[in-house]
């Protein structure tokens, strides 16, 4: 595909996808997100959507109310239980953060909400103040992450299940007897829960790397030594440039990813310049895996590798 594609559908404006990113990110032209998205125009966005990982939308200027009403258009909008939440509109999270209000545990690399045994299947954020310097965001494409591991690797993780937890939000509960029970009920609403290792793409049918050190807690079946250190090696996967992008914000930016198949880290660089963000996410489904490796195959593989390359790592010569 070229840099720049123009995507046209009856009964809907031509829109451009430029893409920004070796592996994910794409800008979209052409849409005000201020008007009623029509439904060619919806299925486009869609499509860039799963394509692209992460598309932005620029110089968008929106009200609250328009913003949920854009991202309504994609699926049911669903309340944060932990995020700091409208009081009229509990769906829109409003991120106000200032020197009396320091941003909190956005700075690890996670997919949202991967607690719930439906995670989204996309978030939007909207930038309404930004700081001159800092405040980035940065991306990672978690399909790029699994085709970078080895084939060994990708065949072991085939079929493997992790267990998510509300692990990061335990820290807002006080010591107190009041607290203590409310944390108890959350822990009764949000038990840990179980998702493949690697889950398949509803859309592109990609093997997606679906772990996360926010959330993702221990491997299945697995010792604790040995959960440790895969779960190591796992997420070093979107700590690699190459499967990044990073975005500067600018007010009137809007970015929609896939959480499906994309982690982000929030930057605090900025801290303590004023920052004021608005959020709404998109309901998803469970994840479907990808079932175990046949281990035949992947000693055939393995005979192949040995059977080209000799002893110490080095292709044999001939006399």
């Amino acid at each position: 595909m070229s840099q720049t594609a123009k995507q046209a559908r009856p009964g809907a404006a031509a829109i451009g996808v430029e893409k920004l990113g070796v592996n994910l990110a794409a800008a979209i032209v052409g849409l005000d997100l201020r008007a009623p998205l029509d439904a060619a125009a919806r299925e486009a966005v869609l499509a860039a959507h799963a394509e692209h990982g992460l598309v932005l939308f620029r110089g968008q200027e929106i009200s609250a109310d328009q913003l949920m009403a854009f991202g309504a258009r994609f699926g049911a909008l669903t309340v944060h239980p932990f995020a700091p939440a409208d009081e009229v509109r509990p769906a829109l999270i409003r991120f106000e953060n200032t020197a009396e209000n320091p941003p909190f545990g956005t700075d690890v690399w996670h997919s949202d909400e991967t607690f719930r045994p439906d995670p989204p299947m996309g978030t939007m954020l909207y930038a309404k103040e930004v700081p001159a310097l800092g405040g980035d965001t940065v991306f990672a494409s978690m399909a790029a992450a699994y085709e970078g591991l080895s084939d060994r690797m990708q065949a072991f993780v085939s079929g493997l299940e992790a267990v998510h937890d509300i692990k990061p939000f335990r820290a807002i509960f006080a010591d107190t007897a009041e607290d203590r029970a409310r944390l108890r009920e959350y822990e009764r609403r949000f038990p840990p829960v179980a998702h493949p290792v690697v889950r398949v793409h509803p859309v592109t049918g990609r093997k997606v790397l679906f772990v996360n050190p926010q959330f993702t807690i221990r491997i299945r079946d697995m010792d604790e030594r040995e959960s440790a250190a895969l779960l190591e090696t796992l997420f070093h996967q979107a700590l690699i440039p190459e499967v990044q992008y990073r975005l500067h914000w600018e007010p009137g930016t809007l970015a929609f990813w896939d959480n499906r198949s994309v982690q982000h880290y929030a930057v605090h660089d900025y801290y303590p310049r004023r920052r004021v963000m608005e959020r709404v996410t998109i309901a998803g489904d469970a994840p479907l895996g990808v079932d175990p490796a046949d281990p035949a195959s992947v000693r055939r593989a393995k005979d192949k590798i040995v059977g080209a390359v000799g002893y110490g790592g080095h292709t044999p010569k001939g006399d």
